[in-house]
């Protein structure tokens, strides 16, 4: 016959065993829980501006106005502002006028790097040379004060129309290169004096 107090011992042992088995396992999935949601929480925006306009002054006179319905500002070693809903960004002159925009609906830029992509129809319209340019996807380099598009490009000119697979612009876009010139079409004035 078996000793009852042994099997009793070896029923305890076993179901210490088990809730040690399972707590270990308990806690390995919370330790696992725990870094997923750090890692959630990493994604997270830390300032959400909505209807928001900001004015970049100098001299006392706006030089550059950035409008947006959304902007989600994020933090760490590389922080950077996204645009979900897209933006609209005014350059002036000196004299307060208006010289140039870029509109698309949604963009991101990085703080320390300086640098900002545009995506998903991107119009820059430029008021003094009365060019526009149409794209999908655009790059503003700040430090180096260029912007770029590796997508195709559609520039509207007063005389002309020219379709391009990708192109190169200064900040100000008085200078720029379109490559791999697709089309290059006249622009008809209309005679308003024979309608």
């Amino acid at each position: 016959m078996k000793n009852p107090s042994l099997s009793f011992r070896m029923y305890i042992k076993s179901i210490i065993t088990v809730i040690t088995v399972v707590m270990l396992f308990s806690c390995e999935n919370s330790i696992s829980k725990i870094k997923e949601i750090t890692i959630q929480a990493d994604t997270l925006a830390t300032i959400a501006t909505y209807n928001m306009i900001y004015d970049r002054s100098d001299s006392g006179n706006v030089r550059v106005e950035l409008k947006s319905e959304l902007m989600k500002r994020f933090a760490g070693d590389d922080a950077y502002s996204e645009f979900p809903y897209g933006f609209e960004i005014t350059f002036f002159d000196k004299l307060g006028n208006r010289t140039s925009i870029i509109t698309a609906n949604y963009g991101i830029t990085y703080d320390k790097r300086k640098f900002m992509n545009a995506r998903d129809n991107v119009v820059i319209k430029n008021f003094d040379t009365h060019e526009e340019l149409y794209t999908e996807n655009l790059m503003w380099d700040q430090k180096k004060k260029i912007i770029k598009s590796n997508t195709f490009v559609k520039m509207i000119k007063p005389d002309k129309v020219i379709f391009g697979d990708s192109m190169w612009a200064n900040e100000a876009f008085t200078e720029y290169h379109i490559y791999d010139i697709k089309g290059e079409f006249e622009v008809e004035e209309s005679d308003d004096n024979n309608n």
